[in-house]
């Protein structure tokens, strides 16, 4: 598991990603909930998530919002479209008291590019 805290900060909101292997359901919640140990992470606003976990009937996409509506979605699109199979990523928010709008999205995305180690 590897994290990347202040990957964005905007209006108060900080972000950060945390990304690591996973092959199954399983996997990805034990991941989520070893982040969650951390009490920084477990008092976020957010931990949205996703991983697209190919198995022997296909490819099958797991996300969740965890309260940032769209954002889990966001997260898988990136995922399917670099092709990252049983690659778990998770873009944790802390809410800064000022609403984003659609400025969040382009932050979750920004946080899954250095995940993927991708530039911009």
């Amino acid at each position: 598991m590897r994290t990347i805290l202040d990957v964005v900060t905007d209006r108060g909101s900080r972000y950060a990603v945390t990304d690591a292997p996973a092959a199954s359901r399983a996997e990805a919640l034990a991941v989520l909930a070893e982040l969650k140990k951390t009490r920084r992470f477990a008092r976020a606003t957010h931990n949205t998530w996703a991983v697209l976990l190919e198995g022997p009937e296909g490819r099958e996409p797991l996300k969740a919002d965890d309260g940032e509506s769209g954002a889990g979605a966001v997260i898988l699109r990136m995922l399917e479209r670099a092709g990252r199979v049983n690659h778990l990523v998770i873009v944790t928010r802390w809410y800064g008291g000022v609403n984003l709008g659609g400025d969040r999205f382009r932050h979750v995305q920004t946080a899954v590019r250095a995940a993927l180690g991708e530039a911009g």
